[in-house]
Formats: C-alpha cells, structure tokens, sequence
C-alpha cells in the first residue's frame, strides 16, 4: 500500500485545484509501486497522470482566454523580482568545501526523474550562511543559471505587512507558486523573517511568518528550489535548522582563493611590475570576495582614466587596503 500521507497529500492537491502538486504527488506514488517491483502498476499510473496533465493543459488554456488577470498574480509581482541568470558555478570562485555541496545539488537536480523513481527527492531546500559579499547571493544566480530555470528574488519589504494576517497570505504565495513556476527563490537576509521567536523585543507579525514559513516549508514538496541566504546564523530560531536539507557554510576566501578570483578579474589587462599576485593575495586575507572584486575595479578604473596600457599593482594594493580600512 502507499502511504498514507501521500494518498492524503494527493487528495489535498486535488481539493486545492493545486494542479502541480497533484502531479507531484501522483508520479511519487508510481515511483513507490515501482520500486516495489508493481512496474505494470506503476506504467498505468504514469499512463493516467500524462492523460490528466494533457486534459489540464487544454482547459488552463482556455480558462486563460476568458479570465481577467488573477489579483493574487499581480500581488505576487509586487513580491518577487524575476531574474534569468546568465552566470554558472563555473564562473565562481568558491572554497573546495562549498563547490563540493553545490556540485551535489546540482547532480541531484539533473536526476530528479531517477531519485523520483526509487521515492527519493533532491536537495532543494538550502541555507547559506556567511560574512557579506562572499558569494551567496551569487551562488543563488548560478545555482538557477545552471538549471536554467528563473532566479525569483523575494523581496522582503513587501512582504512584512503591518497588517495582522496579510503577511501570512503573502508568504503563501510564495509558495504557491513554487508549485506552479519552477524557478529558483531566494529569501535574502532571511534573518529579518527568521529570527529566533524568543527575542522578546520581536515584533508580532514577524513571529506570525516565521511560524507560517515553517510550516509552508515544512509540506513544500514542490521542484523549485528554495535558498535561504542570512549573515548572522545566531539570531535564527533553532527550528528553522532541520527544515533545510544543506546549510552550506561561506567563510571569507583564502589567500589562494583570492589569488584566483585576481585572476580571473584581472582577465585580459596586464600588470605592471612591482607587486605579485601572490603577495597582494596575502594582503587581501581578510576581506570578501566582493570587496576583492571591487578593488580590481577600481585599480582597471584608474588605468583607463589615466591612459595607462597596464594596471598599477601599486594602486591596485592601495584599493585592497583601503577597503580593510572601511571595517
């Protein structure tokens, strides 16, 4: 017999007129009887699932024709920022520890069919904790560039209302549409939805979401991948922890790291003589990616203002001191 949470799952997709969920749901089941060795079974299920997905499809379309749009799209407009990322993992500079954990994230998504199969589900659900500017917000882009899917960017000012409940409805769909749009959805600086609910000084709607997110986060059993990115892991509740499947930890790069990311920034200019790669690398130690990146930038910067045909490693290690200064 299947599980008793599926069956209940399915029907409760079904009721919803949540049609991604259902589908979901309904190959789950199928992988579950095939893995029993039920394979005629399961063939008659898959066989009845794609003849309902292609009786849904035709009368979405028509339903789309008629119906003015949706209010709870245009709201969701107002929550999401919709980006289709050009950038790969492959273009980032990460430590071996966190390329590691993406590259199995990645391989899980690419055999989603075959874990479905043996009723097991990809990594989708991730935490990424570090210092600013070290790559988790990228990390997001190039997670979605990879899979090709859109990067939806929550934003969390429209979420937090002022009125009680209207928050809530908001994070829902969110969620919502995970089922509907595969796509990538980062909540940025997730510390300002998640924080422990203990802080007495916490405001009341924001413990009201949290409790909301952990229990849509809790049922999502959605394809959308959903990345929770935060500076300061200490102020989240301790509940939130066992809803990821991976947190993945960004600690400031390495001296060889930064090296790297020289490089690659650094691509197509010359450097003037003076100092190495290696030595501005171990006078950078200390500082983010992005304030590494910003510190070529601005060394290419004055090159060109100064109609020089090579980049100063002088100025260039004035630049990356100068952002050490700014701590």
């Amino acid at each position: 017999m299947v599980a008793a949470e599926k069956i209940k799952a399915l029907l409760q997709s079904y009721g919803d007129e949540d049609d991604s969920r259902f589908y979901t749901t309904a190959m789950q089941i199928a992988a579950a009887e095939a893995k029993k060795g039920h394979t005629k079974l399961a063939e008659e299920l898959k066989g009845l699932i794609e003849k309902i997905k292609s009786k849904r499809n035709v009368s979405s379309v028509t339903k789309t024709r008629i119906l003015p749009v949706n209010e709870a799209q245009r709201e969701l407009k107002d929550l999401l920022e919709v980006y289709r990322p050009h950038i790969k993992t492959k273009d980032m500079v990460l430590t071996e520890q966190v390329s590691e954990a993406i590259t199995r994230i990645l391989s899980e998504q690419q055999k989603f069919d075959q874990l479905l199969q043996h009723n097991l589900e990809p990594r989708r659900k991730l935490m990424l904790v570090g210092p600013p500017g070290c790559g988790k917000t990228m990390t997001a882009k190039a997670i979605a560039g990879d899979l090709e899917i859109p990067l939806f960017i929550i934003r969390l000012d429209g979420l937090i209302s002022r009125y009680m409940g209207e928050s809530i409805a908001k994070l829902k769909l969110i969620f919502d549409s995970m089922y509907q749009h595969r796509a990538v959805y980062l909540f940025d600086e997730f510390d300002s939805i998640g924080s422990n609910r203990s802080y007495g000084n916490d405001v009341g709607e924001i413990k009201r979401v949290l409790n909301s997110f952990l229990m849509n986060i809790e049922k999502d059993k959605s394809n959308s991948l959903l990345i929770a990115a935060t500076n300061i892991p200490e102020s989240l509740d301790k509940a939130l922890f066992r809803r990821f499947d991976d947190i993945i930890q960004y600690p400031l790069p390495s001296d060889k790291e930064i090296a790297k990311l020289l490089k690659v920034q650094l691509k197509g200019y010359s450097l003037a003589k003076g100092k190495t790669i290696s030595s501005l690398s171990k006078e950078a130690v200390g500082l983010s990616f992005a304030d590494v990146s910003n510190a070529c930038k601005d060394a290419i910067k004055e090159m060109i203002v100064h109609n020089t045909d090579k980049v100063s490693s002088t100025i260039l290690l004035k630049f990356i001191k100068s952002k050490k200064t700014q701590f």
